[in-house]
């Protein structure tokens, strides 16, 4: 395949991948992780070489991990049910189609309905898509985060070497 077309590809991924980070249904940091394989592998992995891969592949793994980990952590802080957690990601979902007013309420409201199905009070319903809410912002911002780390690394091994 062309090096350019391969490079291409790899930018689109990139970009996807950035915007996956924050839309849920997209598997962002996955598509991040390619692209910036992909896009070493055009090169022959002259610039960007194995070990900026490894670190590549443990930035992937750590953003995973933390995604999981800050939504579990916010809901089990709130007290909240199993359905609210399914919930906040049904609502976050929906709330794609709702532009940003839908990412930023879509969990919430999810969580909460998700609780009322669990019959809960109205109250424990709201603290746990609070604390459901939170956890997903957390862990957004740190997928987000680590993301742009990875894309730095990336960048930083291309120019220097690695």
């Amino acid at each position: 395949m062309d090096p350019t077309l391969t490079k291409a590809i790899a930018a689109v991924l990139v970009l996807v991948g950035l915007a996956g980070t924050v839309l849920p249904v997209l598997p962002g940091i996955a598509f991040v992780f390619g692209g910036l394989v992909l896009a070493a592998w055009a090169d022959g992995f002259v610039h960007v070489g194995g070990f900026t891969i490894a670190i590549l592949g443990l930035l992937t793994a750590a953003a995973i991990a933390i995604d999981f980990a800050a939504s579990a952590f916010g809901a089990k802080k709130a007290g909240a049910s199993p359905r609210a957690v399914l919930g906040a990601g049904i609502g976050a979902v929906v709330g794609i189609f709702f532009g940003l007013p839908g990412l930023v309420l879509g969990p919430f409201v999810g969580a909460v309905l998700g609780e009322l199905s669990a019959n809960r009070a109205l109250l424990a319903a709201g603290k746990a898509g609070i604390g459901t809410w939170v956890g997903l912002l957390l862990g957004s911002v740190a997928k987000v985060t680590l993301a742009f780390l990875m894309v730095g690394v990336f960048a930083l091994a291309y120019v220097f070497g690695g």
